[in-house]
């Protein structure tokens, strides 16, 4: 391929993962009009936001291993399809059943592009110096993606209804097919590990049962739940077997020997770690400001872009920084200023407010958009035939870290948020059924509180969800600072990302 042709590759590809990652935050804010129009059920409303993550955690290797052998642009091209026709679909939703449906399909539709995208980045980009820089762009548009997705969300729902936000999809869909017919190369892995039934069925099944677990934990913020437990082992003693398969065989499902290579594992370790760390933070944040600070979405929006864009200019320059100061020290650096920017959150020496919160948003997003080396690390250090299993590993690390964090860190702000307000006097003379609902939630206590009319209800909620916020993020930013240090320790001091070890 020409270099215009290799660089308009990536950009077709760097769009693609814009659309996904715009999408979902789009969708993020769409929940609550969703919710009062359809009336789904506490349960329903569960499966209608994690049915999503539950089929992207569950088919990702398995994806991964049939574009290896189809064709990647095949596979790119079909989950646009799948994208776009299941977004086509909320026309007519019109209950919580079809709406689950349609998430569970994107699902399916996002774990076809999101590991595709970064497995062809590979393929073309055969100079690894070329293929950072490209990295660095998939990255920063991502980034981009993060910032305007709130923006085009609250634009959206203020103009129509909640079904705009899976509409909006379409066209952009369509785009994407037609740009990837046109423009893309198609590629293939030269020695396709043995397609094995047995081990897409364990990894398909291990990992949804593992997700689901950790999630169910979480809405029942106890481990004293049998069926949590039930499903974390089953999912725990497939993934075991899933392992032990894919090392015993000479031409594995999935290439696990990869993480032989010690800048693959740092990697993969700073993607998980980063994104554990960071997901309920940032998910708190945005209830902060919503609830507490009283923005509307789309202001709480507009507050939450210097955190991606700081993102994306630190994604754009580091291969730069790299080239200077040394892969192993830029990323683990980076996860540190990250990790100080969460921090910052709980040691500021006053009243928390949205200037210390930008402050603080700027270092994470810079600290985060480090990530793209971390991309580039993971595949330097990795033969082109097996450039779909990495981009599989490394979507994985992203997903599951996310679900992690909100499952542990989101259970250890609702737990301090509740136990904040045991004893409040203000709560004494509430009803049994009133005071439990608004230890349910911030959200909660602010509509208790306007209904009845007590604005220290949702005064008292304020103080305690800011302090739940403080302490989560304090531990969210020890999290990371580990990982930096877990990072720097296992990336060789030599490593170059602008050269194929």
């Amino acid at each position: 391929m020409s270099r215009a042709q290799r660089w308009t590759a990536a950009g077709v590809l760097s769009l693609s993962l814009l659309v996904i990652v715009m999408d979902l935050t789009v969708l993020n804010i769409a929940i609550p009009d969703l919710a009062e129009d359809l009336r789904p059920s506490s349960t329903q409303l569960l499966w209608i936001v994690d049915s999503y993550s539950l089929v992207l955690a569950g088919v990702l290797v398995s994806v991964s291993a049939i574009g290896d052998r189809w064709g990647r642009r095949k596979m790119l091209m079909a989950g646009y399809g799948v994208f776009g026709a299941a977004s086509a679909l909320a026309s007519s939703a019109d209950s919580a059943e079809a709406v689950i449906a349609i998430r569970s399909v994107l699902g399916l539709g996002a774990a076809m592009i999101m590991p595709t995208t970064l497995s062809m980045l590979r393929t073309v980009f055969q100079d690894p110096k070329e293929r950072a820089t490209a990295l660095a762009l998939w990255a920063s548009v991502a980034g981009i993606g993060a910032a305007i997705g709130p923006l085009v969300g609250g634009a959206l729902l203020e103009a129509f209804s909640w079904r705009s936000a899976f509409l909006v999809n379409v066209p952009l869909m369509v785009v994407a097919l037609l740009a990837a017919l046109l423009m893309l190369p198609e590629a293939r892995s030269a020695r396709p590990g043995a397609w094995d039934v047995v081990a897409a069925l364990q990894s398909l099944v291990g990992m949804v049962a593992l997700v689901w677990s950790l999630k169910h934990f979480a809405k029942e913020q106890s481990i004293l739940v049998g069926e949590s437990w039930a499903a974390l082992a089953v999912g725990m003693a497939l993934l075991t077997l899933f392992v032990r398969r894919c090392l015993a065989n000479e031409h594995p499902f999935l290439d696990l020997r990869l993480f032989k290579r010690p800048q693959f594992t740092a990697g993969v370790v700073a993607a998980l770690g980063a994104v554990l760390a960071l997901a309920a933070a940032m998910l708190l944040l945005a209830q902060w400001m919503q609830l507490v600070e009283g923005y509307s979405p789309i202001e709480a929006g507009v507050r939450l872009v210097p955190s991606a864009l700081a993102g994306a200019v630190a994604a754009g320059i580091s291969p730069w920084l790299a080239s200077k100061l040394g892969a192993r020290n830029v990323l683990a650096g980076s996860l540190a200023l990250g990790a100080a920017g969460m921090v910052l959150i709980c040691a500021a020496p006053r009243e928390l407010h949205y200037p210390t919160v930008l402050v603080a948003l700027v270092m994470v997003g810079a600290g985060t958009g480090a990530l793209a080396l971390g991309s580039a690390m993971i595949m330097s250090g990795t033969p082109e035939d097996r450039a779909g299993n990495a981009a599989a590993i490394e979507e994985v690390a992203y997903d599951f870290g996310n679900v992690l964090g909100v499952a542990i860190l989101g259970s250890v702000a609702a737990l301090l948020y509740r136990a904040g307000l045991e004893g409040d006097h203000v709560l004494g003379g509430l009803q049994q059924e009133l005071a439990g609902a608004v230890g349910e939630s911030v959200g909660n206590a602010v509509a208790i509180a306007g209904e009845l009319g007590q604005p220290a209800i949702a005064q008292a909620a304020a103080v305690e969800f800011t302090h739940a916020l403080e302490v989560t993020s304090m531990i969210g930013g020890l999290t990371l600072f580990a990982v930096a240090a877990l990072v720097y320790l296992l990336t060789p001091r030599d490593v170059d990302v602008t050269q194929q070890h």
